[in-house]
């Protein structure tokens, strides 16, 4: 599996939206049919309007709706909340924790609807295999963190959890590795209690 770092890797390519015109029951309909709760609603140009939820419709149903909306435009919510196909994945699962979101439009540098990211595809990092996860911060100790032959650490990884066993010769590298080790896409804990901070004799 790659790694997964950007939305532009989880996302869903094709997307279904709606144009500003589109009448209430088409909106309906359409989330029926995909069983989506929110649509993209886009601008003649491309670019995303808005968006038309749910709740947004559930207004008129509940007829609390007094502004006699009846089409995306009119119905939808602005300004639209997105993300870029570069977004990092922890920072869209902040923004959709924040705004208490299901679903993100993607856009492209223009504002042009590029996908869509649900907190489904969000959670697809913690499918990556222990075996890639392992791989990856065995390559980030190596490469960055510790100096060849200063320090010895083995890396276990099982159901995502992270195991670093092993000896540093500067205790504050221990700080530095479970960190990294946290940034690490598809980890979901780090244990440490393995890991001395002294050279082993």
């Amino acid at each position: 599996m790659k790694r997964l770092r950007t939305v532009n890797d989880v996302m869903t390519h094709a997307v279904i939206s709606v144009d500003r015109g589109a009448p209430f029951k088409d909106i309906v309909e359409a989330m029926r049919q995909w069983r989506i709760s929110a649509l993209p609603v886009l601008s003649e140009d491309g670019r995303v309007a808005g968006v038309v939820s749910e709740a947004d419709l559930l207004l008129k149903a509940q007829g609390a709706d007094e502004s006699r909306a009846v089409t995306a435009g009119q119905l939808m919510t602005v300004p639209a909340v997105t993300v870029t196909e570069e977004t990092g994945i922890p920072g869209a699962a902040r923004l959709m924790a924040h705004q208490h979101l299901k679903r993100l439009p993607v856009v492209d540098a223009d504002g042009r609807l590029v996908g869509v990211v649900s907190r489904g595809d969000l959670l697809k990092i913690y499918l990556r295999p222990d075996a890639d996860i392992a791989e990856e911060l065995r390559e980030l100790i190596m490469a960055e963190l510790i100096p060849a032959g200063s320090a010895v650490v083995q890396v276990h990884v099982a159901n995502g959890i992270v195991y670093l066993d092993g000896s540093l010769p500067d205790p504050s590298l221990k700080d530095v590795l479970i960190r990294v080790a946290r940034t690490v896409p598809g980890v979901v804990d780090v244990t440490a209690a393995r890991l001395d901070t002294e050279v082993r004799a």
